[in-house]
């Protein structure tokens, strides 16, 4: 088998959310021809968000997927060249930087905008992992509708828990959130809302032990939650279980190569989306662990095209 020809391109993006595509406009319309690597899900987080009330531009809610359609088309139009791979290995130590997809094929560019987001954090115990699917869950938005008239338990204690929470009682007959301290971390407005919400219950001081469930057919039929303070063991009868409990930046990828925080996100300059390595930038939940919104996102991918783009002119 032969070796396919190297692609290189000016302007490399790695990812395909709201920052991916947005640096794809920006890039595409200086007149860079960027290509885009989208990745394993394209569209990235969005994919799974199903209605969408705060992107601005939109009076009335729109989908999550067919807000990254339409950043996909957009980009297009404008003359990124898209592909459909995963990258899997990057040298970033040597100019051109060099790019790796799963199937072998060699990307070369003269600057790269990294925009590969953040995958939910699970609670990694062997019964979760078990029913994965089968009424343990990430995405409320994906799922919640399976859930009408049940029984349901989030953990986790910021605002993403909360926002699930609030979410499932659009279906659920009772919400029970199971949080591992005595305070939550989200906003003061949204707890508030989460107060008054009659179908909302809190279980403080508690942490998931396991998923409890049938074989056949497989499905969730309660927990075993101890208490953090007493170390008191007890069941919940419960229907379906969402994790909130934060994210992870896609960053394994750069490891030992750009300077990250202890959690992984990569770090950028004040005030500018390059990192360590100049003609590397990075945008989106790769980098913010703060505000995380397709808005914030999509600002950023602004902002690492027109970085790029000086960056090429006086280089």
């Amino acid at each position: 088998m032969s070796e396919k020809p190297t692609k290189h391109t000016k302007v490399l993006i790695i990812g395909s959310g709201p920052a991916g595509y947005t640096a794809a406009v920006y890039a595409a319309r200086a007149m860079l021809k960027p290509m885009l690597v989208a990745g394993m899900q394209p569209g990235g987080q969005l994919t799974i968000t199903t209605d969408v009330e705060n992107y601005p531009g939109f009076a009335d809610v729109i989908q999550g997927p067919w807000l990254m359609e339409q950043m996909r088309e957009q980009a297009k139009a404008v003359g990124t060249d898209l592909v459909e791979d995963h990258i899997q290995s990057v040298n970033l130590k040597a100019k051109p930087f060099e790019a790796i997809g799963d199937g072998g094929q060699k990307y070369t560019a003269d600057s790269i905008i990294i925009s590969t987001g953040a995958q939910a954090r699970w609670l990694n115990i062997e019964s979760e992992e078990k029913f994965k699917g089968f009424g343990v869950s990430a995405c409320a938005t994906c799922d919640g509708f399976f859930f009408k008239d049940k029984t349901v338990a989030v953990v986790g204690g910021g605002n993403a828990a909360v926002e699930e929470a609030m979410f499932l009682t659009k279906f659920a007959s009772k919400v029970q959130l199971i949080h591992r301290r005595n305070e939550l971390r989200a906003e003061k407005l949204l707890q508030k809302k989460l107060m008054e919400n009659k179908k909302i219950e809190i279980i403080w001081d508690s942490v998931v032990e396991e998923v409890i469930g049938d074989e056949e057919p497989k499905n969730v039929k309660g927990l075993k939650i101890k208490n953090t303070k007493t170390n008191e063991m007890s069941e919940l009868k419960i229907d379906g279980l969402f994790i909130a409990i934060g994210h992870d930046p896609a960053t394994s990828l750069f490891k030992d190569q750009l300077e990250m925080d202890n959690t992984g996100y990569l770090i950028t300059k004040s005030d500018s989306t390059e990192t360590n390595v100049p003609g590397v930038y990075a945008a989106g939940d790769v980098k913010d662990k703060i505000f995380r919104q397709a808005v914030t996102a999509a600002g950023m991918g602004c902002m690492a095209a027109l970085e790029a783009e000086k960056y090429l002119a006086s280089n």
